[in-house]
């Protein structure tokens, strides 16, 4: 596949690989040398979000980001159920390709279900779990995820989602709390994958998963006892107006052996203080032997 013209090569220097998965070309990219570091990403973004990650860690790191189908420079297929647990069965798949053991798995958004998923399936293949504002429990009781997951699920929600791009037009820029570090610029790079309506399907299909994926959830939340002894770091974006705060306190609950960081942005903490994160990852890498 080709990249786009419009991608800035400057920004993303990258060189692209793909996976053939059952429904359709995969893309990922391969940074550095060292032990793997596994970046999955959520909704609406790609594997250009954890750009300034890669370009700082592949320095002494093997840096792995993958776009799911549906995303990114990934094929968009009209016939692909863009459930979680098949989202997650394309990671593992990669992974086995890949030949990756001793992985530190880095999540955010609907990444944590998705590498979690995978991760709770495969914890002999995890050294490490880092969590970037994001969940892997069932959201029946916030009552606000679930009125819009209710409405966006529906057939006018789907007509939103990919008649107005909402989730990259409209949702991505309320989730930055400095709305000046979403320039145009940088806007462009996460409009560039959704060209046609059918770009949308996976965005829209995460929004009905809020609701509709709850056995999913909590499955995970269930086995979440097989990683309870791996090092795991939790960076929060405190002012998140996507997720509620009161998420942190799960994760503590979740993982007590967990580090715990916070960092004054928005939901994509990567763009709004991409040397923070950067700095904050790195310091628990070196600090946690395998």
């Amino acid at each position: 596949m080709e990249r786009p013209d419009t991608l800035d090569q400057t920004a993303y220097p990258f060189a692209s690989h793909y996976f053939s998965q059952p429904a359709g070309e995969q893309h990922y990219i391969v940074e550095g040398e060292g032990p793997p570091l596994l970046f999955v990403h959520g909704t609406p973004t790609w594997s250009f979000l954890w750009r300034n990650q890669i370009k700082a860690l592949s320095n002494h790191y093997s840096c792995i980001a993958v776009d799911h189908l549906g995303f990114g420079l990934s094929a968009k297929p009209l016939h692909f159920s863009y459930s979680l647990q098949e989202h997650s069965q394309n990671l593992a798949r990669l992974v086995n390709h890949l030949q990756l053991t001793e992985v530190t798995l880095v999540v955010h958004d609907f990444g944590g279900p998705i590498g979690l998923g995978w991760a709770v399936q495969n914890p002999e293949k995890v050294a490490r779990i880092i969590i970037l504002n994001s969940w892997m429990w069932p959201l029946t009781q916030e009552k606000r995820m679930m009125q819009a997951s209710r409405f966006f699920g529906s057939a006018i929600g789907k007509f939103i989602y990919q008649q107005f791009k909402f989730s990259p037009q409209v949702l991505l820029p309320q989730a930055f709390y400095q709305k000046k570090k979403l320039t145009k610029k940088l806007h462009q790079q996460y409009l560039l994958p959704f060209q046609k309506k059918q770009d949308l399907l996976g965005t829209w299909h995460f929004a009905k998963a809020l609701r509709q994926e709850s056995p999913f959830f909590e499955e995970i939340n269930r086995q979440k006892v097989f990683l309870k002894e791996k090092p795991a770091l939790v960076l929060w974006g405190t002012e998140d107006q996507l997720i509620p705060a009161s998420f942190l306190e799960k994760w503590q609950e979740a993982f007590p052996q967990a580090e715990i960081k916070t960092i004054k942005a928005g939901h994509f903490l990567q763009e709004e203080a991409p040397e923070e994160v950067t700095g904050k990852i790195s310091e628990f890498l070196k600090g946690t032997t395998l």
